[in-house]
């Protein structure tokens, strides 16, 4: 079979430009400091990560997006061998490894994003013992978040917050990564069944039956009954938040691969069709997808650069054929777009996307860059420059 033409991209040049980014970040906020750059820019420009009441210093390790940073700094040393990346990212490790053991700020299911991207990955990479100790402790912590008989892991707050008690989020789907990852390395069937049984209730209750996805959904705690579906950044709780459904395509996926439950590809592809068929003439997400050309509303390129890599991980999944084509040239496009038309123009930008969105609904981070936008961007570029390229998912 003749393979398809693929849109054409100038990936090199694109990769060098995100090179270029990651080591100016580096001596901007220097990782043997422990400083990180907050969550997104403000007016195009980066400062040090701010932090709610929770007794973390400014530009301290808090939060849950602190590990796109050295998420980046990995694949750059994976695309260049630079022990410039190497070193920084080793001086993350060993932050997170801190964190983890002073258990500090670690009431969250995205100990997933944060372990998996700064503790998983030089294990992968380099077999490092305490990348691999912290990321274990770190899935320890996560399954502590396991709420029977719901079989479902609690997104945010102690598990005594009655607020949040019982309610997880589309999100969670990339953080069972982390638990796939402690069975590989344990045997304990415990990290297993969580992530076979949590992606279960997501696909039965978060997915609706046009295929669009809540952003949050409620299970009482007690019973396990399956409540209803809400949002906390959506334009509305029956709208179709982008960057959710962006994450429905990926993690899905993602726990197909782990799992593989024919009904977690399944509900991938349900979230990519809709995905694709709701956006706009330059195939950029606007941040719900209810809006399109003429709405006047922003863009979130993040959840573009997310449904990239998500489709490049159905194409590998599917493996030779029409389906494996079709998510290719719809990455392709996406791809193709953000490189074109989202990029900054400063050339001391500590940014490589713009016009990312937060969360519109309280008005932060909006049209701004966002670390886990540049780190999906940057691993989005890798898959398409390498289709045999595996992150640390």
């Amino acid at each position: 079979m003749t393979s398809p033409s693929r849109v054409s991209i100038d990936t090199d040049a694109a990769i060098t430009a995100v090179l270029d980014t990651v080591r100016r970040t580096i001596a901007a906020f220097p990782p043997a400091e422990g400083v990180f750059p907050d969550d997104t820019t403000n007016d195009g420009e980066h400062y040090p990560l701010r932090h709610a009441e929770n007794g973390i210093p400014v530009g301290g390790n808090g939060g849950w997006t602190t590990s796109f940073w050295p998420g980046m700094e990995w694949i750059a040393y994976q695309l260049t061998g630079d022990e410039e990346f190497k070193t920084a990212g080793l001086a993350h490790l060993a932050d997170f490894a801190r964190r983890v053991d002073a258990e500090e700020d670690l009431e969250t299911h995205d100990l997933g994003f944060l372990y998996t991207l700064a503790a998983v990955a030089p294990y992968r990479l380099l077999g490092d013992e305490e990348g691999r100790r912290a990321a274990l402790s770190a899935a320890n912590h996560l399954m502590t978040r396991f709420l029977e008989p719901a079989g479902i892991i609690q997104a945010w707050g102690t598990l005594s917050d009655p607020e949040q008690r019982g309610r997880t989020i589309i999100d969670s789907l990339m953080n069972l990564p982390l638990l796939s990852w402690a069975y590989e390395q344990t045997g304990e069937e415990r990290f297993a069944d969580a992530v076979r049984r949590h992606a279960t209730q997501l696909r039965i209750n978060i997915i609706r039956e046009d295929d669009t996805t809540f952003h949050t959904f409620h299970w009482d705690p007690e019973t396990g009954e399956a409540l209803r579906g809400t949002t906390a950044q959506g334009a509305a709780d029956d709208s179709c938040w982008a960057r959710g459904q962006a994450w429905g395509i990926y993690g899905f996926a993602l726990n197909h691969r782990a799992t593989g439950d024919p009904e977690l590809l399944d509900a991938a592809w349900r979230c990519a069709d809709y995905f694709l068929a709701h956006l706009p003439e330059d195939r950029v997400a606007y941040w719900d997808l209810v809006f399109t050309d003429g709405s006047g509303e922003p863009r979130d390129t993040s959840s573009a650069a997310i449904a990239v890599c998500g489709l490049y991980e159905l194409a590998d999944i599917e493996g030779p054929g029409a389906r494996s084509e079709r998510a290719i040239a719809a990455a392709d496009e996406i791809l193709a777009s953000l490189i074109e038309k989202y990029r900054p123009t400063s050339a001391d930008a500590h940014t490589v996307l713009t016009q990312s969105v937060y969360n519109k609904r309280n008005d932060h981070g909006v049209e701004e860059g966002s670390l886990w936008g540049d780190y999906f961007f940057f691993e989005a570029l890798a898959r398409h420059a390498d289709p045999a390229w595996r992150p640390a998912w």
